[in-house]
């Protein structure tokens, strides 16, 4: 017996592969396709591979798709009842999760309260560690002059890491080895956070010294039921940017991977969590598995799983 379709149109407020994996999924499901564009990708193949497309702007992304309100209202011409967004673009906008709530429109993601929680990483070790969820040694508060730094190494040890409580991707990171590197290491963090995420605020941890980089992707639905994948082993980077991910990874025996992943869906579950998402640790070389940070979004690596 085929499952009863739950919408008869979705919108895919994305383009690119990603438009076109979900529309391949949707055609699989049942219900009808809608692709957004702008100007320039008028002949592009996700426009080709949905079912009806509309345009939404010229070529720039502030005036097509990361504009909000046009993507709703091709939703409500379309007749759309639901909107995916995909990865990137509005992907991780708690802003337009609640407007596509308002609208009446289901968004096809995390709750805007979970996006936001885990955009602060301030916020997320808190209630990480407020969860039970191991996190790497640190303030759960913002850090906010070198002296408090000088301290925080002298409690931790040497070297720590100062983190853009907003940041990702490397940007906002500084690592400090000696009290003498504090002052401008933390002003170096505070101006890469509000030039790259307007917002100046940092917190200190420990830096953990080669490290593998192992992350879970997990699901959870509606309902409060949650399941992890596995893992995948992106450790292999440059300049914090990945460059190959594994799955099993090499370093994580099997007792080792259930550990992982219930600690995965206990930080899953502290979000209160609904969709794909994944989170992200460093394993340090004795096995102990600290939680880094949580993605609210599929990630463009979620094939390796």
């Amino acid at each position: 017996m085929c499952a009863v379709a739950p919408f008869t149109k979705v919108l895919v407020a994305n383009r690119g592969e990603i438009a076109v994996r979900i529309f391949r999924t949707l055609r699989e499901l049942g219900p009808g396709t809608v692709a957004v564009y702008s100007e320039p990708d008028a002949g592009s193949l996700h426009v080709r591979a949905a079912d009806e497309a509309y345009l939404i702007g010229p070529g720039a992304p502030a005036e097509s798709y990361l504009n909000a309100e046009r993507i709703l209202e091709a939703a409500r011409r379309a007749g759309a009842e639901a909107i995916h967004p995909g990865y990137g673009f509005l992907a991780e906008n708690a802003a337009f999760a609640r407007a596509c709530e308002e609208a009446g429109i289901v968004w096809i993601g995390p709750p805007p309260e979970a996006i936001e929680l885990m955009g602060s990483k301030i916020e997320a070790r808190r209630a990480m560690a407020g969860a039970g969820v191991p996190v790497i040694p640190g303030t759960t508060e913002a850090v906010a002059t070198a002296d408090d730094l000088v301290r925080l190494g002298e409690e931790l040890g040497w070297p720590v890491a100062v983190k853009a409580s907003a940041g990702g991707g490397g940007k906002g990171l500084k690592i400090v080895r000696s009290a003498e590197e504090a002052e401008r290491a933390l002003a170096s963090a505070r101006r890469e956070g509000e030039a790259y995420f307007s917002n100046a605020t940092v917190y200190v941890e420990k830096l953990i010294e080669n490290p593998r980089h192992v992350e879970v992707q997990v699901l959870a639905d509606s309902q409060g039921n949650f399941v992890h994948l596995g893992e995948r082993d992106c450790t292999i980077q440059r300049r914090h940017r990945k460059l190959v991910e594994e799955t099993p990874s090499p370093a994580v025996t099997p007792e080792l991977r259930e550990r992982i992943g219930e600690i995965a869906l206990t930080a899953a579950r502290a979000a209160s969590y609904r969709s794909a998402g994944t989170i992200e640790g460093l394993l340090d070389p004795a096995g102990t598995y600290y939680f880094l940070e949580m993605n609210t979004r599929i990630q463009v690596e979620h094939t390796v799983t």
